[in-house]
């Protein structure tokens, strides 16, 4: 069922995104060769709980899963996709790779959902590209998030910038409404035809999350239940906003 939001409940989320953006902004700012998946993770909590605030994800039981999500960040790195896992396996971040940093909050019992994937050091042409234009992606598709339009016009202005590139397009995997619960409907496909699917209601809350990879879409899960990984090794980029829906423009809350 999708839920309409109430103005006060926007007004909590607005809060709670501006205290989300800060803290994945510092979060990026300590991205460098060297830095563990833990140390993020670590930070990631300090300044959750010194907010008031609680990690969305820490706990969380997604459908189908087998155990609680252990973190309060998921952190992939390079060709891992979306939901490593930070403080198990222990990644240590090199020069050259990209992370990507995707965190839930709940404030004052609200939850919003915003990812940034980032460049270790210096990165190839190559991957800064795929940043670039996943990242361009993601504000295609929350300029077509407008009041009266439907679900897939936002998926096809994603789609359309990933096939441009040459991407492969995650398809198993896609973006959601959002605020009472971390993952609520509807499911927001980064592919899809322009003008069909649900139609967007002023007070909608999403989370808009292209997910683009060099070569082919195709993923797989790992053993930890969590991580998903390109099945040919090569690099994903994954980028999100928690969006509102209005009568015009799309508000995003995680700016």
């Amino acid at each position: 069922m999708i839920s309409i939001k109430t103005k006060s409940d926007i007004s909590t989320l607005r809060e709670g995104g501006r205290r989300h953006a800060e803290i994945l902004r510092k979060l990026a700012e300590m991205v460098r060769p060297g830095v563990t998946s833990q140390e993020l993770e670590d930070a990631a909590r300090k300044m959750i709980e010194e907010g008031g605030d609680k990690p969305a994800l820490l706990d969380y039981m997604p459908y189908g899963a087998k155990r609680p999500y252990p973190a309060a960040l998921c952190i992939s790195v390079n060709d891992e996709v979306v939901h490593g896992i930070p403080n198990e396996d222990i990644k240590v971040l090199k020069e050259g790779d990209i992370v990507s940093l995707d965190l839930g909050l709940t404030h004052k019992g609200l939850i919003t959902d915003a990812t940034v994937t980032v460049p270790v050091g210096n990165i190839s042409a190559e991957l800064k590209e795929l940043l670039d234009n996943t990242k361009r992606a993601l504000m295609a598709g929350i300029k077509a998030a407008k009041g009266g339009k439907r679900i897939g016009d936002i998926s096809n202005a994603i789609q359309l910038i990933g096939v441009a590139a040459k991407y492969g397009i995650v398809e198993e995997l896609a973006g959601h409404g959002v605020g009472y619960d971390v993952h609520e409907d509807p499911y927001v496909p980064n592919f899809g035809q322009a003008g069909k699917g649900i139609v967007l209601k002023p007070g909608m809350v999403l989370a808009i999350e292209p997910m683009f990879n060099l070569g082919s879409k195709k993923i797989k899960l790992d053993k930890d239940g969590y991580t998903y990984r390109t099945t040919d090794g090569k690099a994903s980029a994954h980028f999100e906003h928690t969006v509102v829906i209005t009568k015009g423009d799309a508000e995003i809350l995680t700016a």
